[in-house]
């Protein structure tokens, strides 16, 4: 188990009578860009809330970074790194404010956010726009901002829970290049996602259907499985069951 820096085994999550994670199993390797998907309402961002700390599991095992996600969630936030499209930065902050407001909460020093702030403004070419809310962004540049916010800590772990949702496509295959490199220094990054066509730039993807994870492999080899051209024609026919 302490090879892996995500494993779970038979993780659940129930809501009254609702099961919307149903025991499931499955390990990821460090550096990883695994690729979580399925259809709305499938479970995937049920699962990748009880892996980040933020939902406690109904029963099962989860360990991520070394730690039990049952026994010790805030142990788990302070060695990941989190990203959702429908919330990541304060827009009513402007870039360098939001760079301070996370980098205290990762419990940065003021020189370390400093250094990190001139470093991360350098990189994305936003030197320009540091004293800008947020607001006024491109939501391209939001997105990508809001990953570099999300690695302020360097985390070994990143969790992207649909970080590219209305996104134009050449903004979305900018913000890949970014989960690229950050897979290139050791990071693990778990994706949700809704673009069949992105389940391609992952190393392995799993399938979830109504709670269950229904496929696990590499792109191409569920393509093989499946005899598909696509991934999204895997999708579709898992979808159908």
């Amino acid at each position: 188990m302490e090879e892996h820096v995500i494993f779970t085994d038979k993780l659940t999550k129930t809501f009254g009578p609702f099961t919307a994670v149903n025991q499931i199993s499955f390990a990821v390797e460090a550096g990883e860009i695994f690729g979580f998907l399925g259809a709305n309402g499938a479970g995937k961002t049920t699962a990748l809330r009880m892996l980040s700390g933020l939902l406690k599991p109904t029963s099962g095992i989860a360990m991520v970074a070394g730690v039990d996600v049952m026994r010790h969630p805030e142990q788990v936030k302070r060695r990941i790194g989190y990203m959702s499209q429908k919330f990541s930065l304060y827009e009513d902050l402007t870039i360098r404010e939001n760079i301070r407001f996370y980098g205290g909460i990762y419990g940065l020093s003021v020189q370390t956010i400093r250094e990190k702030t001139k470093k991360l403004v350098d990189k994305l070419e936003l030197g320009a726009h540091v004293d800008e809310l947020v607001l006024r962004l491109p939501l391209g540049w939001r997105q990508k901002l809001a990953l570099s916010v999300a690695m302020l800590h360097e985390p070994r772990i990143v969790f992207l829970d649909e970080p590219t949702s209305g996104v134009d496509p050449l903004t979305r295959r900018q913000f890949w290049d970014l989960i690229y490199e950050a897979a290139a220094d050791g990071v693990t990054l778990m994706v949700t996602t809704h673009y069949m066509e992105e389940a391609e730039y992952c190393n392995r993807v799993s399938m979830m259907v109504d709670g269950k994870i229904e496929a696990l492999d590499t792109p191409g080899q569920l393509k093989k499985t499946y005899h598909a051209t696509s991934m999204d024609e895997v999708f579709r026919k898992l979808a159908r069951g």
